[in-house]
């Protein structure tokens, strides 16, 4: 199928971007890498009245180390991010996950914001956002913004708390704190392909954070006491999801593998901060 007609605008700066978006409201959807946008508009699902291309926006175009985050522009391509120099070091969850997000055609126009806002329940980069308890920045006419943490940004399949008239400028993923591990592991048909089961582990201590894509309607954080029954607890977590079967996976299955890999990615987690602890000694 082809896209039902649209115009197309393709702004200079982000307050252009910004005005345009408060005139034409609903009717406006944003383009930047447009992998996900593409594939919506050529079945129809979505048919705005226009389009507005904001890949060519330079202050967009930047990733920075701030005091306790990585900020992330909406013009910075998936492998952009994966390329960043010190992506292990700060956010080594995200050099972990980076990988399985489509392949390489994909990434290289894919862009960051662009997966935060489409807001898949089992893409990798909204898990990564959960699960690090990580921002997004919405900006909207007049300089105006407004941060909004990533718990309360999703809000269903393809649903976030992005106003009409904002703009998704930035995410903000938090850097790796001291005494922390961090583990990805996902199962998909076919490496590249959308996430069956995705899950993201950060440990420290006693805690271990466990958050959860592809089988809610949003990814899913859960604190893990290890001090308690972890088989009874991860058994909770996966009936608490409420998995549906499809086509591509049986809720069965998809409670099985959270509590099986769930339980693989605490213990790999242990074992990591135990080779971190003797290789410093």
């Amino acid at each position: 199928m082809k896209p039902a007609s649209f115009d197309y605008i393709r702004p200079s700066t982000r307050r252009e971007a910004c005005e345009l978006l408060h005139e034409y409201g609903d009717d406006a959807r944003v383009i930047a890498g447009g992998q996900s946008l593409m594939a919506v508009l050529n079945m129809r699902f979505a048919q705005p009245k226009v389009l507005i291309d904001i890949a060519g926006i330079r202050d967009l175009h930047y990733i920075e180390r701030r005091a306790d985050h990585l900020a992330v522009g909406a013009g910075i391509t998936q492998a952009e991010l994966l390329e960043y120099p010190n992506l292990k070091e700060e956010v080594p969850l995200l050099a972990q996950a980076l990988p399985f997000i489509g392949h390489a055609q994909t990434r290289n126009r894919g862009t960051v914001c662009g997966s935060i806002a489409h807001a898949d329940p089992s893409a990798e980069l909204p898990l990564c956002l959960t699960a690090l308890a990580g921002e997004v920045v919405l900006e909207a006419r007049k300089g105006k913004t407004r941060r909004v943490p990533s718990n309360e940004f999703f809000q269903g399949v393809l649903t976030t708390a992005k106003r009409p008239g904002e703009l998704v400028t930035e995410v903000r993923f938090p850097l790796q704190r001291q005494g922390e591990t961090y583990r990805f592991h996902e199962t998909s048909m076919r490496h590249g392909d959308f996430a069956i089961v995705a899950l993201a582990a950060v440990i420290q201590g006693d805690r271990a954070d466990l958050t959860v894509g592809g089988v809610a309607d949003r990814p899913v954080r859960r604190s893990l006491s290890l001090s308690d029954d972890l088989s009874s607890a991860l058994n909770d977590f996966a009936w608490s999801l409420n998995a549906q079967d499809d086509a591509h996976a049986s809720a069965v299955y998809r409670r099985h593998l959270v509590r099986e890999l769930g339980a693989r990615l605490i213990k790999e987690s242990f074992v990591q901060e135990e080779n971190s602890h003797a290789s410093q000694d």
